[in-house]
């Protein structure tokens, strides 16, 4: 059996990136582990609180040896663009995490709309990944 546990997204600072999901986002740290044996390579995951078993892996773009200079620029760009990284969140009431978000400053890029598959809203983190939050219609 294949079972789902979790995503990656780059960050350009895991420390800013932890603010974020969890202190405006509300999510949890499921794992901050720093290996001095990697070059002090970081581990960091967060989630959900209410869903235990998914995680958010936030990081770090690499250097070398990992990822050469080249591939690291197209990278930077790609955040710069939002397109490095996309996350799918729903919530009960697109509107209320709207107004909540936006009072913590989120600035979103798009503001709650109707769509055929539900309410849909789109912001991005602070290193450029653009997140989707959206309502699902009720199917049926």
């Amino acid at each position: 059996m294949i079972s789902f546990n979790s995503t990656q997204v780059w960050v350009h600072d895991q420390d800013v990136a932890l603010d974020f999901y969890t202190r405006v986002l509300g999510m949890v740290v499921r794992v901050d582990v720093t290996m001095p044996e990697m070059n002090n390579f970081r581990w960091l995951t967060v989630g959900p609180e209410h869903q235990p078993d998914i995680a958010i892996v936030l990081m770090k773009i690499p250097g070398e040896p990992i990822m050469d200079e080249a591939t690291h620029a197209k990278v930077e760009e790609l955040m710069g663009k939002g397109h490095a990284g996309f996350l799918f969140f729903t919530t009960d009431d697109v509107d209320a995490a709207y107004a909540e978000l936006s009072a913590k400053g989120v600035d979103f890029v798009e503001k709650p709309t109707d769509e055929p598959y539900g309410r849909d809203s789109s912001f991005r983190d602070p290193s450029g990944n653009h997140i989707r939050l959206m309502t699902p219609r009720q199917m049926g």
